[in-house]
């Protein structure tokens, strides 16, 4: 056990003391495993001095914040006045769309130009041979370079899909992209899964950036993802703002805030809420004797209570005295 752990103990065995008589030896340590996220005391007396409370449903609004950033900004090609560029901040979702577009260009070609003169070039061998002017070698070739760029339509076609799809993933349309006015900017949060019945395409969106901190900047919600993370359960939002002043850069962070209208939301009282390096967590108690801390996604406060998205469950049993405390035994500071 480390000094700062023994004096934490030392800390919740004298208020043992007021509260239950006798506190007990601090030999009497809890076990501590999971990189701190399960705590087992040997004895209820240490144990029952960390109050806890249940998770409760409760009708309520609130406002749903997310984690945010800019990740990518539309501004006029210097060389194609047809086509804008569109500015990533992920160098793999830049090369993804520059290949998506070179492909689509690639099969425009093909299928507008190439293989119509194919298809000619063998109806006129085609029709040389029926009138003895041509060979069937030269109809054979003829056949072949036609089925030669049917085939590179299908190659094309093929990887062309592929980074459509890396950009789906992203958060991203590729005809979206393709379409975009200049001067756009696109945010991207992710939101737990759970939330995603209560946002819907065009609903408005205020984003709050680290750069600019006294200024809100407004924009709708253009595309809700197609994919829920296996690991994290978010999915991805996009959010389109207009950029007329060009000072929105992509690669800027900032909060993304969504109103959800008055329904039945989890909460839990605020002393229960401890954060370590921007992550939310509250201890739960499972048996008489034992705790488990979780990392929960939290919405706003209303009144005493802080909003939780996701992490707990109706009636888990969270702890309310002794928060702090037990932040430490788990952390170990």
């Amino acid at each position: 056990m480390t000094p700062r752990l023994t004096i934490i103990l030392l800390l919740v065995l004298t208020a043992c003391k007021k509260e239950h008589g006798p506190a007990l030896k601090v030999s009497t340590r809890p076990e501590v495993s999971n990189n701190g996220a399960h705590i087992v005391f040997p004895d209820s007396t240490t144990a029952s001095w960390f109050a806890t409370r249940p998770a409760e449903i409760s009708n309520l609004h609130a406002d749903f914040s997310a984690p945010a950033r800019i990740v990518a900004t539309v501004v006029p090609s210097g060389e194609n006045a047809n086509q804008n560029l569109v500015l990533f901040d992920n160098p793999e979702l830049t090369s993804n769309y520059t290949q998506f577009v070179t492909h689509l260009s690639n099969i425009r070609q093909i299928e507008n130009v190439t293989i119509r003169q194919r298809k000619i070039e063998l109806e006129r061998a085609l029709d040389l041979q029926k009138h003895g002017a041509a060979t069937g070698r030269e109809v054979l070739e003829a056949q072949t370079a036609l089925a030669l760029e049917q085939t590179n339509l299908l190659n094309e076609k093929a990887a062309m899909t592929e980074h459509e799809a890396k950009l789906k993933l992203g958060g991203f349309d590729a005809e979206d992209l393709m379409k975009a006015n200049t001067n756009t900017v696109w945010v991207i949060s992710d939101i737990p899964e759970n939330q995603v019945s209560k946002i819907n395409s065009g609903e408005p969106a205020i984003i709050s950036l680290t750069s600019f901190p006294e200024e809100v900047f407004r924009g709708k919600v253009d595309d809700i993802g197609d994919v829920v993370d296996n690991i994290t359960r978010m999915v991805k939002l996009r959010i389109g703002i207009t950029n007329r002043d060009r000072r929105l850069k992509a690669g800027m962070f900032g909060t993304a805030h969504f109103g959800i209208t008055e329904g039945k939301f989890l909460a839990v009282p605020r002393e229960s809420l401890i954060t370590v390096q921007g992550h939310n967590y509250v201890f739960v108690k499972t048996s008489p004797f034992e705790f488990f801390r979780k990392e929960v996604t939290v919405g706003q406060q209303v009144d005493n209570g802080i909003i939780v998205f996701d992490g707990i469950a109706v009636n888990d049993r969270v702890v309310v005295t002794g928060a702090m405390q037990m932040k430490g035994i788990s952390f170990g500071y």
